[in-house]
């Protein structure tokens, strides 16, 4: 009988197992990831079998189930993220780039809740001292927070069992190790381990449960995805270091809504929030100045108005230039492709530059129609009204298309005080016989509503720009 492996080779990006070593990881495409493990032992034969297994109790799907309670943390943007508070026995990834700020957000959010409830945090990157200094830096140390120092899961889950407190923290997860397993801390292995221990002891004692994860240089959480699987709330909090603002950003939670966020400013007293963040976004803004458009996006449930910057030079090279911050880089090429195919503008020669102000990064394809009014306002020195918010989304043949919740963009423009705002034409509402009734703009009060149906009525608004060739 052939004996058993005592080692396996691990691909520490996407926990690919091969048989032996190879530079490149077959799952994955990355280089240099797969390290060599212990083999876990092996169940003894019938253990995973149908035998000895009790059956299961089926239940309709309609039933009587009451909403998840609440915990609040008194962190109303931290709040929004979760969707209203943390859920007991739920399990929390905090994910962000070093320096960021998740190790004091959720220091202050645990400083908070143990007001109320008793709350651990179990520090496996810093020392007691250090994470004292951080709280008397914030104003925090007179918190009743219990404070430790651990790596060791095991440890970790003997105190949480024999004790449980009501929320738990660990900061970070690749610092923890099992020592059944012989791999470093950090290794796929270690980091799928370790969680599952963690989140497994959450859910059977009803603690909520944060823990705290590193980045790739990609920007995705380190270790294996099938972590992001364990959990029931991700949390990306984002923000550029020359920026103050930081956002707070759920990209999956199973007890409420996804690609919530929440916006933060970065002072010396700690993370505040904001509460009005399209105003602190636009508070920097200069009106009357060419190349500037104010686009009324959403995140999640919240309407952000934010500042698109386009700066389109002539280029000295024979490969112009195209740079992006905050925004897609393919969607910019899309809409540059667009105005010079079906508008008949030569701006593929220049260099173009491109900025959302204040750190937020957009990603939903309603910031086409503003991106492209702040390329024309640039190649004709022609400044958009200071006024006027924008927002739709361009197809390949130039139309403009509908965006969801229009209404809800067009009230926080005019709570903001916006005159004017450009939006897609609404597509017609079909009527008795079967022909087609147009539909009146919103009528939001202060606010004069224009509607656009191709990008070449933006372009007309305009003084005429170069043409392309042929």
């Amino acid at each position: 009988m052939a004996k058993a492996a005592a080692s396996r080779f691990v691909c520490q990006s996407c926990g690919s197992v091969f048989a032996k070593w190879a530079g490149r990881c077959d799952g994955c495409g990355e280089w240099n990831t797969i390290v060599e493990e212990a083999a876990p032992e092996a169940l003894p034969k019938g253990a995973t079998g149908g035998r000895g297994g009790r059956k299961l109790d089926f239940v309709p799907l309609r039933g009587e189930t009451a909403a998840p309670p609440r915990r609040r943390t008194n962190i109303g943007e931290l709040d929004r993220v979760c969707g209203g508070g943390l859920v007991p026995g739920s399990a929390l990834l905090v994910g962000g780039d070093p320096g960021i700020g998740k190790s004091t957000l959720l220091l202050q959010a645990t400083a908070a809740l143990a007001r109320s409830m008793r709350c651990a945090y179990i520090s496996g990157e810093e020392a007691v001292d250090q994470v004292r200094l951080r709280a008397a830096r914030l104003g925090l140390d007179d918190a009743p927070v219990e404070l430790a120092a651990a790596t060791s899961v095991r440890d970790i889950v003997a105190t949480l069992e024999a004790d449980p407190p009501e929320v738990a923290v660990i900061d970070s997860i690749q610092t923890m190790f099992l020592d059944t397993l012989d791999s470093a801390p950090g290794t796929v292995a270690q980091v799928r381990a370790c969680s599952h221990e963690l989140i497994r002891l959450a859910k059977r004692k009803g603690f909520a449960l944060f823990l705290v994860g590193h980045v790739t240089k990609e920007g995705t959480i380190a270790g294996p995805r099938v972590m992001e699987h364990m959990v029931d709330t991700v949390l990306y909090f984002e923000g550029e270091r020359g920026h103050q603002f930081r956002i707070l950003r759920a990209v999956k939670n199973r007890f409420g809504a996804t690609d919530e966020i929440g916006v933060f400013e970065m002072t010396d007293r700690g993370l505040a929030e904001v509460l009005n963040p399209s105003a602190l976004f636009l508070a920097e803004r200069r009106g009357n100045v060419s190349g500037s458009c104010v686009f009324a996006g959403l995140e999640g449930s919240r309407p952000v108005l934010v500042e698109i910057q386009a700066l389109v030079a002539p280029s000295g090279f024979s490969t112009p230039r195209r740079a992006v911050v905050g925004w897609d880089s393919g969607r910019l090429a899309m809409v540059l492709a667009v105005l010079e195919a079906r508008c008949g503008l030569a701006l593929g020669g220049n260099d173009v530059y491109l900025n959302v102000a204040g750190g937020l990064r957009v990603a939903e394809p309603a910031a086409d129609l503003a991106v492209a009014a702040a390329l024309i306002s640039s190649a004709t020195n022609q400044p958009v009204a200071a006024d006027m918010a924008v927002f739709g989304e361009i197809g390949l043949s130039g139309e403009v298309r509908a965006v969801a919740q229009a209404d809800v963009r067009l009230k926080e423009a005019a709570k903001l005080g916006f005159a004017e705002a450009l939006v897609p034409r609404r597509p017609p509402k079909p009527a008795a016989g079967g022909r087609d009734k147009g539909r009146p703009p919103p009528a939001i009060e202060g606010l004069q509503v224009r509607e656009l149906g191709h990008l070449q009525d933006l372009v007309a608004m305009f003084p005429p720009l170069p043409k392309r060739d042929g």
